[in-house]
């Protein structure tokens, strides 16, 4: 999908407070209320926009416990990378997982609210997952950033 300035923008300001009226978006980026509903529906439609949710700290509610994983497969076939990838991702626990190059093969990150609760995560389902070689816990000791705007001024027009 080709974005113009005005649909940076309006990604700019939905990503700062996706609560924000159209009204106020459209005053915002320099639009009427119309043409600015329509790019909003229109990066909708096209999954530019995937969600509209809340940021919750994850602290204040009690899952204060970070950790990353690393996980190596016994094996790289299809079926194999399919299963893995859809039991991990089907883990409460796993708030993020990404296929890797280099020496692992996946990285997730992990939630919960003690240490303990991560060993018997660790335990009962994270050794159980479909193919695990080897797992390598990290745990965050403090987050010093956790960034959801996009870097939009790495952003071309003249390449969208």
């Amino acid at each position: 999908m080709k974005l113009d300035s005005f649909d940076i923008k309006i990604l700019q300001q939905l990503q700062n407070d996706a609560s924000q009226s159209v009204q106020v978006v459209a005053d915002l980026v320099g639009l009427s209320h119309t043409p600015c509903w329509r790019r909003i529906k229109r990066l909708q439609e096209s999954g530019v926009i995937s969600a509209n949710v809340a940021l919750v700290d994850a602290k204040k509610v009690g899952l204060g416990v970070v950790v990353f994983v690393t996980v190596k497969l016994n094996g790289h076939d299809e079926q194999l990378l399919a299963q893995f990838e859809a039991a991990a991702v089907a883990m409460d626990e796993v708030m993020q997982c990404y296929i890797m190059s280099g020496d692992v093969d996946y990285l997730l990150r992990v939630v919960v609210q003690s240490i303990e609760q991560y060993e018997l995560t660790l335990k009962r389902k994270l050794v159980k997952l479909p193919g695990v070689a080897a797992l390598n816990s990290s745990f965050a000791l403090r987050e010093l950033k956790n960034q959801h705007l996009l870097p939009w001024q790495l952003v071309s027009t003249q390449h969208l």
